[in-house]
């Protein structure tokens, strides 16, 4: 469709140069038609100012011509427009010339005194090579502008869909939270806490975009314990912790098989962020590298936020009580056995940080 419309265009303009006024008519009487549209100059430099104003298809030029020769004239056309074709013309056809003109890109070649049917035939295939030029560069335009806008409106879908997904992600690590009459805030704080050690551990970018939303969903398999145990105010039996374990696993198989990679990081660290690196933690008792990066970090995030948060059964912590009792441990906690010490080490450099997080965002 769009070739048959460029071919229905107004006639195809070509400029004639030649200093012989009897060559220039002669052209002009020829080819002027409904097809085409003939302007003449007298020398090269006339005809340039034409071709740069003007959308011309077609220059035929006389090779030896006083002033900027028929070669030279067709070297400024190139460098202006290498789309324009040219045909040369000359009472004096040599090989070389032909060979050097062929070689600066003329589109033919003609003898004078041609013949007319060669002159038409030679013209017409000229006008045809730069309609069909101008046909590809605008088919690829419009495929760039199609793919352009295609493109575009893909990536505001996959951007609606990213908003969404972090959307659900957000409120479903809040209602496990309110599960557990705990707050907001607390994943708030476990998104900043787990950008900042991961941005400090020098980690993708991707990964880092990824764990800070993901980290958010840590507890989610809290939805599946049973309040007498979530909601129980003093300390649990042995059974009920085996029970309160559980949550881990109950996290993964809620978030688990998604061909989501935000969700797929979310599965691993509902079910590893209890996993210690000596392999005394749980559900699986792996340890060191075992253990996935997320995981890890995860773990000591959660363990911080948890001495600074107050609970029914338990009073907050101090930024400095609980620093000590991560780096130094205490009865509960030893730092050498269960931190990952990668991890532990860009912790303590963005301790600072962490009590910035948690002040900031408080419940």
């Amino acid at each position: 469709l769009m070739w048959c419309r460029m071919k229905g265009n107004l006639p195809a303009k070509i400029v004639v140069v030649d200093d012989e006024k009897i060559v220039r008519d002669s052209i002009s009487l020829i080819l002027n038609s409904e097809e085409y549209q003939v302007m003449t100059f007298s020398s090269a430099h006339e005809a340039i100012d034409e071709i740069k104003k003007n959308n011309v298809s077609l220059v035929l030029t006389d090779v030896k011509m006083p002033g900027l020769s028929g070669l030279q004239f067709l070297e400024k056309i190139k460098n202006m427009n290498r789309d324009i074709p040219v045909i040369l013309m000359t009472g004096f056809p040599e090989m070389n010339m032909a060979i050097q003109a062929i070689k600066a890109g003329a589109f033919d070649f003609l003898a004078k005194p041609f013949r007319h049917d060669y002159l038409k035939a030679s013209v017409q295939r000229a006008v045809e090579y730069y309609r069909l030029v101008k046909f590809e560069k605008e088919y690829k335009r419009s495929l760039e502008r199609a793919v352009a806008e295609k493109t575009k409106e893909l990536e505001k879908t996959m951007e609606n869909l990213k908003t969404v997904s972090r959307e659900l992600i957000q409120r479903l690590g809040i209602a496990a939270e309110y599960r557990d009459q705990e707050t907001g805030n607390h994943i708030s704080r476990m998104s900043l806490y787990t950008r900042c050690l991961a941005k400090e551990m020098k980690l993708s970018a991707d990964f880092i975009e990824n764990i800070a939303v993901a980290s958010k969903m840590h507890d989610i398999g809290k939805v599946g314990i049973p309040d007498a145990i979530l909601l129980k105010k003093g300390p649990l039996t042995k059974e009920e912790f085996e029970i309160m374990k559980t949550h881990t696993i109950i996290g993964e198989d809620i978030l688990g098989h998604s061909t989501n990679e935000i969700m797929n990081m979310a599965s691993s660290i509902a079910l590893n962020h209890h996993e210690k690196w000596d392999g005394s933690g749980y559900p699986r008792g792996i340890s060191g590298t075992n253990i996935p990066i997320e995981g890890r970090i995860v773990m000591i995030c959660d363990q911080y936020d948890a001495l600074r948060s107050e609970r029914p059964y338990k009073k907050s912590l101090s930024h400095t009580e609980t620093m000590k009792i991560l780096v130094q441990g205490d009865g509960r906690t030893d730092s050498e056995k269960h931190f990952d010490p990668a991890v532990l080490k860009a912790f303590k450099n963005v301790a600072d940080e962490f009590e910035e997080i948690y002040r900031s965002n408080s419940d």
